[in-house]
């Protein structure tokens, strides 16, 4: 059986006796590989090696950063075929949902490979007589990632791109379900030419989370998971002076108003909820019909086509989504829709049983919808992460606004229309931080930043683009005169006048 290890200084590192995960195919639901599980120690050579590596790395020009990081997004695009292979064995999206997320993470390569000109400062002259002042932006030292299982190839490049770009030094905890894909991204990286020890990966769970919280050497930390470890991983950076990024969970509404087009938007509701299995922190997984009509048109269209969908493993070409990503996470999703059935939301397709010949023990959940779905229901409270939607009704849009913004998480949200009016109150009057208009998934691209509000983000910074190197790097200003030779030392501070 395959045995994954971590990546230190630029090759495989092992020690025996470690601790072994298993890593599981889930659409047979059967182990096809195991994985080590870093101790303290380990983490410590990582966090080490990568401080070493600091030392050279950040004296590099940012020019050489950026030729060498556009190297590795030829590399990268070059084996997009195997990556995308990784993911799907391991996670179980199907191959054009791996391609797609690999795409969306090889675009913050591209971005990062453009790093002279975001970490250009700014330049007053004349502050004083004489006296000029200008900023710099520089790195922090070694930094760590902590990522989920939901996107093993897209996660990890929204961070470490843009962190060794900017001169830092790099530790990557993938998710132990599915930690092959950062691997080889680690090899693609020493390919490329980034230097032994800037990239590194240690596989592991909570006990190599709390070694890197804990770890002198790391200066920040960047996460995104479900909101109750992003609050973890906030409070406990934050005690151990570390700068902190953390992403947590989403509960994403789609305002649909009644001059919506129907078939439009009963298309961006299937895609946005069922797509890789509804685990993603930007699935609509309420959808907000405003008056009854609206309701009636959108629910036909929509268990009309939720029919046609094919769910099964990546290797069917022909299957829309596949399972769920491990047996905890499906049993997890089978009580959510257990519990809204029990506290009185009515089903109007249930996923349960779904069962595929050949695939019986794999971790499918078919599509699932509920109406009558209420503020208080767990169901609609709770992030599910998985292929079901719930299904409300309003009677105006300023109560499906309220409703929006009164959710406690606020990642993305999205409104369907035809009035300009509308989309741009909705724009600015939602307390979310990603906006949809008539875009289910409102995903930023690469040059602009990733993040939500409220209890979906902890930490002042959202991920990529500019707000990414503003996390991984320092400010630094300096204001400077110059006296003639012969006119002795000066020590006072030069007046700003």
């Amino acid at each position: 059986m395959e045995k994954i290890s971590h990546f230190i200084d630029g090759k495989a590192y092992s020690l025996p006796d470690s601790r072994i995960g298993a890593i599981f195919n889930p659409a047979i639901g059967e182990q096809i590989a195991e994985v080590e599980l870093a101790s303290k120690e380990i983490v410590k050579q990582a966090t080490e090696n990568a401080s070493k590596a600091f030392l050279k790395w950040s004296r590099t020009t940012p020019i050489s950063r950026s030729r060498i990081l556009s190297k590795y997004k030829d590399l990268i695009i070059k084996n997009m075929n195997e990556l995308a292979e990784i993911v799907s064995k391991q996670h179980g999206k199907t191959i054009a949902d791996s391609k797609g997320s690999i795409q969306r993470g090889i675009e913050v390569v591209e971005y990062a490979s453009g790093i002279t000109s975001a970490l250009k400062g700014e330049h007053s002259t004349s502050v004083g007589t004489n006296v000029d002042s200008y900023t710099l932006r520089q790195p922090l030292g070694v930094c760590a990632g902590i990522t989920p299982f939901n996107f093993p190839a897209m996660v990890p490049m929204w961070m470490f791109p843009v962190a060794i770009a900017c001169g830092n030094t790099f530790v990557l905890k993938p998710s132990e379900k599915d930690p092959s894909c950062a691997i080889k991204l680690a090899e693609l990286a020493i390919e490329s030419g980034i230097p032994p020890g800037v990239l590194n990966v240690v596989n592991g769970d909570k006990q190599a989370v709390d070694a890197l919280l804990e770890d002198k050497n790391v200066q920040a930390i960047s996460f995104v998971g479900s909101t109750p470890i992003a609050e973890y991983v906030y409070r406990t950076g934050t005690k151990n002076n570390k700068r902190v990024q953390a992403l947590g969970g989403a509960k994403n509404h789609m305002v649909i108003m009644p001059d919506a087009d129907v078939d439009k938007t009963t298309d961006a509701i299937i895609g946005s909820a069922f797509g890789s299995a509804g685990e993603r922190c930007m699935a609509i997984s309420v959808a907000v019909c405003v008056g009854d009509k609206t309701k009636e048109k959108v629910k036909s269209k929509l268990l009309d086509k939720t029919e046609k969908l094919n769910v099964g493993p990546y290797t069917d070409e022909k299957s829309d989504f596949g399972p769920l990503n491990n047996k905890s996470h499906y049993e997890k999703v089978l009580e959510y829709i257990d519990t809204g059935e029990k506290e009185g939301a009515k089903l109007l397709a249930d996923g349960r049983n779904f069962k595929l010949q050949g695939y019986e023990n794999g971790y499918f959940v078919g599509p699932t919808i509920f109406e009558n779905v209420k503020p208080n229901m767990k169901i609609y409270k709770e992030e599910i992460f998985g292929p079901v939607l719930s299904m409300m009704t309003t009677n105006t849009y300023e109560e499906a606004l309220n409703l929006v913004n009164e959710h406690e998480l606020g990642n993305g949200a999205a409104v369907f229309t035809k009035s300009g009016n509308i989309a741009k109150h909705f724009t600015e009057n939602a307390k979310i931080g990603m906006i949809g208009v008539n875009v289910p998934i409102p995903v930023p691209v690469a040059y602009h930043s990733f993040g939500g509000w409220k209890r979906s983000l902890f930490g002042d910074h959202s991920m990529h683009g500019p707000d990414g190197v503003r996390f991984y790097t320092k400010l630094k200003t300096a204001t400077v005169t110059w006296v003639e030779d012969n006119a002795g030392p000066e020590f006072t501070i030069p007046v700003l006048s």
